[in-house]
């Protein structure tokens, strides 16, 4: 790894374990994943370095075997950060990995996965945008940043007010996928056995726009074929927009990950229709499998997935439909797309990004800033 951290006495290094004690969402998994690669890969060296602080009752997890760990403090959430975990780490480097920190620290690194916060205010309640909103605005004067794709550097830079070039860049990745045996047994469960069916995965947040998709889906008037809605609250979500449904847009509530990975290996297609997305990792998760993608044509879809899915517009139905269409009737070449698809997954890797991330923390450690050098794009 080309990373060259001071010795052992130098600063420690402390990263922020608050996530740990949290259901797995995306920004859970980049945490976790980032941190399992960060233990493997300092196994023989530097491993006395990094310790990993988290509240109190949040257990070590088993997967963490080299670096260390400790429960500090007495509080819980926010206040812990705030509190405790700047009092824990205070005269070293902390790495917040999960959108906050303490924002006294003085030398840190934090991982602001998007600007979703400012961009669409309406997904989230008064007071927890009012609260992220403007704890982004003062980590923004006290921490150094980073973020998963060039579009959210950009978005985060003109939002906050910091010189693009200075905010690191730690991309998602899906090597997790391939760790995950599929659960066919879910196909029987809502008669996918023997029909075509399109894909979507995620929640019914604004941005995501599902109903716009299940429009496009009803617009193709094809009784033969299926749309599967996975997510806790799709269907309410959808009914309460489009009123109700026809029999072929099924909602499967919330699935395993091995349910979801045996519709990804199944489906005609992966309908990914954001109008705003940080990154995107439903597109990648879908390639990595061999699963077709049908996804909006915006910049960080663009930036994450290039040549290797087929565009819509995601503000007009007509655009949604016709590519579906193109799907069902074999218009494209699915083959080519597949290929494609699993050819650029390759450029992404939990160790790639695991790499990117201590080169910045040495960086922070040595100049308290990360450096021009590590401006660099997805590849």
């Amino acid at each position: 790894m080309p990373v060259e951290l001071r010795s052992a006495s130098s600063r420690k290094i402390f990263i922020n374990g608050r996530f740990l004690g949290r259901p797995v969402t995306g920004v859970e998994r980049f945490a976790g994943s980032i941190l399992g690669e960060i233990d493997a890969e300092l196994a023989s060296t530097n491993v006395s370095r990094f310790t990993v602080l988290a509240p109190q009752g949040v257990a070590r997890p088993d997967w963490l075997k080299n670096l260390g760990f400790e429960n500090t403090g007495s509080r819980t959430g926010h206040a812990w950060e705030q509190t405790d975990l700047w009092r824990a780490s205070r005269d070293g480097v902390l790495v917040n990995l999960c959108n906050s920190g303490p924002v006294l620290h003085g030398r840190q690194l934090t991982v602001l996965h998007d600007a979703l916060v400012y961009r669409h205010p309406e997904n989230f309640s008064r007071a927890y945008g009012t609260f992220h909103r403007l704890l982004g605005r003062m980590l923004a004067k006290r921490a150094n940043l980073a973020t998963v794709s060039d579009f959210s550097r950009q978005e985060l830079s003109k939002l906050l007010g910091v010189e693009v070039q200075t905010i690191g860049l730690v991309p998602n990745a899906i090597d997790h996928v391939f760790a995950v045996e599929p659960d066919f047994s879910v196909l029987p469960k809502f008669d996918l056995e023997r029909r075509p069916f399109f894909l979507f995965v995620g929640s019914p947040a604004n941005n995501k726009n599902l109903a716009g998709a299940i429009r496009a889906f009803i617009a193709l008037d094809r009784h033969d074929v299926t749309f599967v809605m996975v997510g806790g609250a799709a269907n309410t979500f959808a009914k309460s927009l489009l009123g109700e449904l026809p029999s072929n847009v099924v909602s499967t509530g919330r699935l395993t990950d091995e349910e979801i990975q045996a519709l990804y290996r199944k489906a005609a297609a992966l309908v990914f229709p954001s109008i705003y997305e940080g990154f995107g990792i439903p597109p990648l998760e879908a390639m990595a499998v061999g699963c077709p993608v049908i996804a909006s044509d915006i910049p960080p879809v663009r930036e994450v997935c290039r040549d290797a899915v087929i565009y819509f517009d995601p503000h007009h139905v007509a655009s949604m439909t016709s590519a579906m269409r193109d799907v069902v009737d074999g218009v494209v070449d699915i083959a080519a797309v597949r290929e494609r698809g699993l050819v650029r997954t390759g450029d992404f890797s939990w160790k790639k990004s695991a790499e990117r991330l201590l080169v910045m923390i040495a960086e922070v450690e040595h100049d308290n800033r990360i450096l021009r050098t590590t401006d660099a794009s997805i590849r």
